[in-house]
C-alpha cells in the first residue's frame, strides 16, 4: 500500500512524506504516531503490499530457512552461489578497508590520551590530520553508506570517539556542512571526552552505576575536556562543541542546562550523536539497546531533548534499522542489518541466517535491489531462536565507519 502522511515531515521519522509500506514496523509507527487518517494512493501501490497480517499468515507456513513456496534454502542458494559469492567478496573487501581505518583512527585516539598532557601541540596536529582525512574521503566519495563492521576495535573509549567521529561526520554532511565546518566538527566529535584521560578509571569508564559523587566527579570530564583542548590550542568553535557535548536542547543537560537557542551547531550534532552511541554502548550498567531500540526510544521519548532537524537528519541518515539491528524479514528469515545506504535508508542490506551455507559465507540481501522482500519487525536478541542468534552473532560492541555506497550493479539483489 502506498499513502502519504498529511502532516510536516518532521512530525515522523520516516524519510519521505509518500511511501509504500512494506513491513510490521511501520505499521506500528505509524500507530504510534497517533494519526487519525492518511492518504491511501491507488495508483502507486502494487500487489506486492501486505498487510501485517497477510504478512504474518505467509511467515506462519514457512521456515526461516525456506522462501514463500517452500523451496529448500540450499536449492535457492545453489541457483546463486556465483552471485553471492562475488557479493560476499566485495562485502569482505570493503569491510576490510573500513575496519582498517576505524583501527587507524582508534590508534591516533589513543595516541592523542597518552600524548596530550606532555605535548599537547603534537598530538592536536595527529588529531586534526585525522580529522581532514576523513572529511576529503568523505567529501570526494559520492553518495556514502553506513557499515557495521565485524568485530569491536581499540579500546572501549577509543571506539566510542570513533564511533562519534564516524556518525557526527556523516550528520554533518547530511546537513550540508562544509569541509571547515566539519572538520571542526570532527575535531570536537574525536576529543569531546578528552578529559577522562584525567579520571580514575572506574569513573571514567564504570561498569556500573555511580554514587552521587562519583557521578559529580563524571560530569566533571566536560570542562577538563575543554581545559586540554585549550593547552592544545583547539579553535573556539571546537571548545564550544566540545563543552556541549552534553548539553540537551530542553535544558535538562550538564554541566550548564543550557536550552536549544543556546546550543551551537556542532554542539547540538554531538549531543545527539553521543546519547545515541551510549545507548548503544553503554557506560554504567545499563543494558546495551540494539541500533533499532536506541533511534526509536530518542524519537519516542527524548526527541524534546535534541534540535528538530539535527534529529530529522539522523533518523533519515540511519534509516528505522541502524546497522546492527537484528531484523526478521516477511519472509520469517531473520537477519543483522550490516549496511544502510544513505540513498535507500529503509531498504538496508541484511546478513540473513541460513544453517545450510557456513556461517562466514552467510548470504546478503539488499533490500534495495530487492522489493519483494521487506522487514516485517526489529527484534531483541532474547527474541531470535538460539541457534540464528548464535550464527548471526550481534556485536556486543556497535563500531561503524562509512564507505563508498555500491551502485546496483555491485550490490547482491536477492538471496
Amino acid at each position: 500500500m502506498f499513502i502519504q502522511l498529511e502532516v510536516g515531515w518532521m512530525n515522523h521519522p520516516f524519510p519521505m512524506n509518500s511511501f509504500r509500506i512494506s513491513s510490521h514496523e511501520q505499521i506500528r509507527v505509524l500507530r504510534d504516531l497517533g494519526l487519525k487518517s492518511v492518504r491511501h494512493i491507488p495508483a502507486k501501490s502494487t500487489a506486492l503490499a501486505q498487510t501485517p497480517s497477510e504478512a504474518l499468515e505467509r511467515m506462519a507456513d514457512v521456515q526461516p530457512e525456506q522462501d514463500d513456496v517452500g523451496e529448500p534454502a540450499v536449492e535457492r542458494l545453489g541457483r546463486s552461489t556465483t552471485a553471492q559469492a562475488g557479493v560476499r567478496a566485495l562485502y569482505n573487501a570493503t569491510q576490510q578497508r573500513c575496519r582498517q581505518r576505524y583501527q587507524e583512527a582508534a590508534t591516533v585516539y589513543e595516541s592523542v590520551c597518552a600524548g596530550v598532557q606532555a605535548a599537547p601541540q603534537k598530538v592536536r596536529e595527529q588529531a586534526e590530520s585525522l580529522v581532514r582525512a576523513c572529511v576529503a574521503q568523505l567529501l570526494e566519495q559520492g553518495p556514502y553508506a553506513v557499515h557495521l563492521l565485524a568485530d569491536s576495535l581499540g579500546q572501549r573509549s577509543a571506539g566510542h570517539a570513533v564511533n562519534v567521529l564516524v556518525l557526527a561526520l556523516l550528520l554533518g554532511r547530511a546537513l550540508r556542512m562544509e569541509a571547515r565546518e566539519l572538520c571542526l566538527l570532527g575535531t570536537a566529535a574525536l576529543l569531546h571526552d578528552l578529559g577522562k584521560v584525567g579520571l580514575p578509571i572506574h569513573i571514567a569508564e564504570p561498569g556500573a552505576a555511580l554514587n552521587l559523587s562519583d557521578m559529580q566527579r563524571y560530569q566533571e570530564h566536560v570542562g577538563l575536556s575543554v581545559d586540554l583542548g585549550q593547552r592544545m590550542g583547539l579553535s573556539s568553535d571546537v571548545l564550544i562543541a566540545i563543552a556541549q557535548h552534553h548539553e540537551m536542547a530542553d535544558g535538562s543537560g550538564f554541566p550548564l542546562r543550557l536550552v536549544g537557542e543556546d546550543l551551537s551547531r556542532c554542539g547540538q550534532i554531538l549531543a545527539l550523536v553521543n546519547r545515541y552511541d551510549r545507548l548503544c554502548n553503554p557506560l554504567h550498567g545499563e543494558q546495551a539497546l540494539t541500533p533499532h531500540e536506541a533511534l526509536a526510544r530518542i524519537f519516542a521519548l527524548r526527541r524534546e531533548c535534541f534540535d528538530a532537524t539535527v534529529l530529522g537528519a539522523f533518523i533519515r541518515m540511519m534509516g528505522v534499522y541502524p546497522p546492527g539491528s537484528l531484523v526478521q524479514l516477511v519472509d520469517g528469515r531473520f537477519g543483522l542489518v550490516v549496511v544502510v545506504d544513505a540513498l535507500h535508508s529503509l531498504r538496508p542490506c541484511v546478513v540473513l541466517y541460513e544453517p545450510a551455507v557456513p556461517r562466514d559465507e552467510a548470504p546478503l540481501l539488499d533490500l534495495a535491489q530487492n522489493d519483494e522482500v521487506g522487514i516485517l519487525r526489529s527484534l531483541k536478541p532474547a527474541q531470535l531462536p538460539r541457534d540464528a542468534l548464535d550464527y548471526l552473532l550481534p556485536r556486543p560492541r556497535i563500531s561503524y565507519f562509512f564507505e563508498r555506497a555500491l551502485s546496483p550493479r555491485d550490490c547482491g539483489g536477492s538471496a
